[in-house]
């Protein structure tokens, strides 16, 4: 599975963007599929993840509320709307796949439970 991260950009304290995580070669409709992001001098950090059937959804405390992930699987995509952001939300945002549910939902926000990366986008927020 290859991923296609798009979306980022620079937007002012409050403001919205909406992420994209497209695929090439195979349907992304099987896959669980997650974002998480890394700031500059910080770990990489969960943000959101979604189970393949789009049942269940999973947030970081610090996004919950603010931003939403869905997808649609007619187009191999999935999405992270992010409203209300704050510049500590500036990072390269990456999207991460792997095949069918997770065991357990406390494998959801684990980098190391997804096998696929997309390439990542830049969000800044500016205060």
């Amino acid at each position: 599975v290859q991923l296609q991260a798009s979306g980022g950009g620079l937007v002012p304290a409050g403001g919205s963007l909406r992420l994209s995580c497209a695929t090439s070669g195979r349907a992304l409709g099987t896959y669980t599929t997650g974002w998480f992001r890394q700031a500059p001098g910080k770990e990489r950090e969960f943000v959101a993840a979604i189970t393949w059937s789009g049942g269940s959804t999973y947030y970081a405390g610090s996004v919950k509320g603010r931003f939403t992930i869905s997808r649609d699987n007619a187009k191999n995509t999935v999405y992270l709307q992010m409203n209300s952001l704050k510049p500590e939300d500036t990072a390269v945002y990456y999207c991460a796949a792997d095949f069918g549910t997770f065991y357990s939902d406390v494998y959801y926000s684990k980098s190391t439970s997804y096998g696929y990366w997309g390439q990542g986008t830049q969000v800044t927020v500016s205060s």
